[in-house]
């Protein structure tokens, strides 16, 4: 008897281990542009499939003036966040400023791809203010660092479509500070309300040239 052997390519192996690695640790997040200003938000929860764990774990992590969201593998969110940590403080260091919102951005990507054979299962989010134009900045990230720049909002998670939906029919562009954090609650708490797997209160932060602007909102606690 002849046996058969099916191999898979690397890519398709990556993809599902970011999904089941997604799927077994739950979260949402999501960053919107407004006028001058840029929102960034995330659920707390953290469980194990159906099983909740905790609903005070944040994922969403500041580096001077930008902003990182990361939704994945719980422990590799803790050990990315805590490596960008060490990098952008070694760029301040060396550079004797301040990373900008792009330039973090393309740091995330060449961290990531260096792990391309082995990565993170992790899927950033970036937000910030350009230090120069003071115009809005956000993009997204696969599990190897190819970059998704966005205009509007980036989403990712396990409420990625539930988001998508709500952030397609709430969006506008030219939002102010207040009216962005309306529309971003608004999103990812109904977004959320529609997967099991994320939820249980949320960390909104509006990002504006003089200062950031951070609240907790209480969703849900099923």
């Amino acid at each position: 008897m002849v046996g058969l052997l099916i191999r898979s390519t690397p890519s398709d192996t990556q993809k599902v281990l970011l999904e089941c690695s997604n799927l077994r640790n739950g979260g949402a997040c999501v960053a919107m542009v407004g006028k001058d200003c840029v929102a960034i938000a995330c659920d707390l929860r953290l469980g194990l499939q159906a099983l909740t764990v905790s609903n005070n774990f944040p994922k969403i992590f500041q580096y001077g003036d930008v902003f990182l969201g990361l939704t994945g593998l719980a422990t590799d969110v803790s050990t990315v966040a805590d490596l960008f940590r060490y990098k952008v403080n070694m760029y301040r260091l060396r550079e004797e400023r301040t990373i900008a919102p792009r330039t973090f951005a393309n740091l995330v990507s060449s961290s990531l791809y260096e792990r391309r054979f082995g990565p993170y299962f992790v899927s950033p989010v970036v937000a910030g203010l350009d230090p120069k134009t003071g115009k809005p900045f956000i993009c997204g990230f696969d599990s190897i660092g190819c970059i998704d720049f966005a205009k509007d909002f980036i989403v990712s998670g396990t409420a990625s479509e539930q988001l998508f939906g709500m952030c397609e029919g709430l969006w506008e562009p030219d939002m102010g500070p207040d009216a962005l954090f309306e529309t971003v609650s608004q999103a990812l708490l109904n977004a959320v309300d529609r997967d099991a797997l994320s939820g249980w209160g949320a960390h909104v932060y509006i990002i504006e040239k003089d200062k950031v602007t951070k609240r907790l909102l209480k969703g849900r606690q099923d």
